[in-house]
């Protein structure tokens, strides 16, 4: 028997809540700003619902894989960055006449180092990354809004002395595509991503000798109402994440990201209360310098992420997840707060979190998104051990 919408529950005041949302906010855009920034709108509304059906997440995938070799995340991560890379580099490379895309290039050095090793911690205390903080937001997680909160703070706290750490020692933004050329950076990122693959694949049937599929969800009711309602397999999220993704290169001229708006609204609510953040190196020119003094809505980078959260809660109410819970222990108080500073100091020195600078990276032929990979998930493994310590998790 087809499962339908009563028996889901769905929780129709939100629903139409976030509908109206969508709209209204994507008619003030159009109106106010541009159709484009509309559509770049509408594209992060895509990528939440995306990211809330699948409940795709960067942290839950590195834990279980950590801990239990379980590698069912961690492949469609790959299979993601495999899927971007051979969208987006043959575009940026030029395949295509008249399409003007962009790399998300970072400077490899120390910072590049130090802060992708404090995100990756921070990504296991505070429970998301850049795109699992904004998705669970929009779901109702209380405490994922606390974490989301100092996110902001540590990227704003990064950005005020971040000239300090690009002093250090580095060899500057490196692109393969410009280096080597679209087709062997193509061929390079792709080949190195099956190794990954291939080398999950088998730490997993080493320890449970059978590998899980990414078809993790079975059919519920029609294919319209899975679609709808969710949940969606792994690889539904997949694909749905690399279409959106390639629609907010093609509209932004850049691959997606989530880090720079936050810094944006950090330097904002500092200017608020009376600080000046445009004395700062970060924001004295350029783009930030203007994204600084116009309005967050004309920021495309904060507007997809509104996006983002929107279509989460939109998903989450056709799916009967959102639930807000406002009752917070102590530990998790902390924790939040604690990884929550470490996400976005770490992201602002990396050059971007798990998605401007792995995925964004890593699909744009930027080396620097394949050094953030391993320091990381080295300071994944580190955040594992630490909510053992902490008692939040059962030992290995």
């Amino acid at each position: 028997m087809a499962t339908t919408t009563e028996h889901r529950g769905v929780d129709l005041p939100v629903v139409v809540l976030g509908m109206l949302a969508l709209l209204a906010l994507s008619l003030f855009l159009q109106a106010a700003i541009s159709s484009r920034q509309a559509l770049i709108f509408l594209t992060g509304a895509g990528l939440g619902i995306s990211l809330l059906h699948g409940m795709f997440g960067f942290t839950g995938g590195w834990r279980r894989m950590i801990r239990e070799r379980n590698s069912v995340g961690v492949r469609g991560q790959l299979l993601l960055l495999m899927l971007s890379a051979g969208l987006f580099i043959p575009l940026i490379g030029g395949l295509v006449e008249g399409v003007n895309v962009h790399s998300s290039l970072g400077e490899v050095g120390v910072s590049l180092l130090v802060g992708a090793f404090l995100f990756g911690i921070g990504m296991q205390l505070g429970g998301g990354c850049g795109s699992g903080t904004l998705f669970t937001v929009g779901q109702g997680q209380v405490d994922m809004l606390l974490t989301l909160a100092f996110f902001i703070t540590g990227v704003t706290l990064a950005t005020s002395h971040l000239d300090w750490w690009l002093a250090l020692p580095n060899i500057g933004a490196v692109s393969l595509i410009r280096d080597l050329g679209w087709l062997p950076a193509l061929s390079l990122s792709l080949s190195a991503l099956a190794l990954l693959y291939v080398l999950v694949t088998i730490m997993d049937k080493r320890r449970h000798g059978q590998l899980a599929s990414l078809q993790t969800q079975p059919r519920q009711g029609t294919l319209l109402q899975q679609l709808v309602f969710g949940p969606w397999p792994l690889w539904w999220a997949v694909l749905g994440l690399a279409g959106f993704g390639l629609a907010a290169l093609l509209l932004t001229g850049y691959p997606w990201s989530i880090t720079f708006a936050f810094g944006v609204w950090g330097a904002k609510l500092f200017e608020a209360v009376g600080g000046d953040a445009s004395g700062w190196a970060y924001w004295a020119s350029g783009y930030p310098a203007r994204a600084l003094s116009n309005s967050v809505l004309a920021d495309a980078t904060s507007v997809m992420n509104f996006g983002i959260m929107l279509g989460a809660l939109l998903a989450a109410s056709l799916a009967s997840k959102f639930a807000p819970v406002g009752k917070l222990s102590g530990k998790r108080v902390l924790t939040a707060v604690v990884g929550g500073l470490l996400l976005g100091y770490g992201a602002r020195l990396a050059f971007g979190c798990n998605i401007g600078a792995l995925l964004g990276g890593i699909a744009s032929g930027s080396l620097h998104g394949w050094i953030w990979l391993p320091a990381a998930f080295l300071g994944g493994i580190l955040g594992v051990r630490i909510r053992i310590w902490m008692k939040l998790d059962k030992p290995v």
